[in-house]
């Protein structure tokens, strides 16, 4: 199980090497993307609170990258953390997130990324439920439920 430790420890000495790398152009990504896709995924942008379509989904399943399809999240590690969006504990692989630090808008956060891809998913934040007490704060438009 990853600790916050661990999240600061791979944003700043590096990440675990993924199972496999995904790499296209941005005109290769906005050839496949739409417009509010490619500024989320690719851009790092960020989706309105309580706007994405798994804010509020709790069915079993799990959710891949919307851009490269790698697994990244199962719903036994979802939960309802208020913020309006969706929250996991933990993903589903070590080396499936790739951690970076972020000191945009005056703050300092860990940005959370596919590892395969480099899709932005959100960030982590140390203020999750335990065990872990993490909580990975994920746009649902850079992620989509397989099953």
């Amino acid at each position: 199980m990853l600790s916050w430790k661990d999240v600061i420890h791979f944003a700043t000495k590096g990440n675990p090497d993924p199972d496999r790398r995904v790499e296209k152009s941005e005109e290769e990504w906005k050839a496949e993307l739409d417009a509010e896709t490619f500024k989320v995924t690719r851009l790092k942008g960020t989706e309105r609170a309580f706007s994405g379509e798994y804010c509020e989904a709790f069915e079993p399943g799990k959710y891949s990258c919307r851009c490269c399809g790698t697994l990244l999240f199962d719903s036994a590690e979802k939960f309802e953390s208020k913020t309006g969006w969706p929250s996991f504990t933990q993903p589903v692989q070590e080396n499936s997130i790739k951690y970076e630090k972020d000191s945009s808008f005056g703050m300092v956060r860990v940005e959370i990324l596919c590892n395969t891809c480099d899709c932005h998913l959100g960030h982590v934040f140390p203020d999750g439920p335990e065990p872990s007490g993490l909580r990975y704060c994920v746009n649902s438009i850079s992620i989509k439920k397989e099953s």
